[in-house]
């Protein structure tokens, strides 16, 4: 399996990464919020206020 960040093969005790540099790349990214979930933006998705009596 080769690393998602650098596409070196990856070491057992960071899989699927090859090396804590790469694995703390990734984490940084998910931090940073440059992953994001396809959809609609948040702004757009009904409430549920409109169950609540």
């Amino acid at each position: 399996m080769a690393c998602p960040i650098c596409n070196k093969d990856s070491q057992p005790q960071y899989r699927p990464f090859c090396s804590k540099r790469c694995a703390d790349v990734d984490l940084a990214k998910w931090l940073r919020g440059a992953y994001v979930i396809p959809g609609p933006p948040l702004e757009d998705l009904p409430t549920d206020d409109s169950d609540r009596d």
